[in-house]
């Protein structure tokens, strides 16, 4: 056993003992399963007006945008959150120079392909995706508003030059993004699901793109 973990890289070695403190340390933070619903495009067809329906769907997609599951990768800072509280990722990561976290203490260190279950914590798995990584610096949305989330999203000055018909796949098919409700045991899931927040997108470009006050 002492053998196999001399061999383990440092890093890991490191961050498993980084994981393993703060397993403890974060007993009150453990999450649970819930998800709820989404409104469809259709219970907004009674707005007139192109422009507050428009807003209006907006509003109910950003119910997925600010949901810890997304909004934990898209920090204020370089540093990825965790929880429903958003507290610090632990191990602490600043991710300053690469979305894929810094030299030696990748995100691929601890997060694999797939969610990893842990057992005898209340921290149930560790999340995990092929394409795991923090957004760019440019989809900073902790502490913003809707609006202002809302501008960030359709500025493809900052969304990595996605037109509104990227945006639509963006959030229909990427797998990340779809992740979101999947996200392993011991957390909640954004309401709805990636289907129905996809046509929601679809629908706000199709009213103007609109952003709420």
């Amino acid at each position: 056993m002492a053998n196999r973990i001399l061999a383990m890289p440092l890093a890991a070695v490191l961050a498993a003992a980084a994981i393993a403190t703060g397993i403890g340390a974060l007993q009150g933070h453990a999450e649970t399963s819930s998800g709820g619903t989404l409104k469809a495009v259709s219970d907004f067809a009674a707005i007139a007006d192109t422009d507050a329906r428009s807003k209006a769907i907006f509003e109910e997609a950003s119910r997925v945008l600010t949901h810890p599951r997304c909004i934990n990768c898209h920090p204020a800072t370089r540093s990825p959150t965790q929880g429903e509280d958003m507290h610090p990722h632990v191990p602490f990561i600043r991710a300053s120079q690469s979305s894929l976290g810094p030299a030696g203490l990748v995100c691929s260190t601890c997060h694999g392909a797939e969610n990893r279950p842990i057992l005898g914590s209340r921290m149930k798995s560790i999340p995990g995706n092929a394409h795991w990584q923090l957004a760019p610096a440019s989809m900073a949305w902790q502490g913003l508003t809707v609006g202002e989330i809302c501008e960030q999203v359709k500025d493809t000055g900052r969304n990595g030059n996605r037109s509104h018909a990227d945006l639509v796949r963006h959030m229909g098919e990427d797998h990340l993004v779809g992740w979101a409700w999947h996200p392993g045991e011991g957390r909640t899931e954004p309401p709805g699901s990636q289907q129905t927040f996809a046509a929601l997108i679809d629908a706000w470009v199709k009213t103007g793109a609109e952003c709420p006050d």
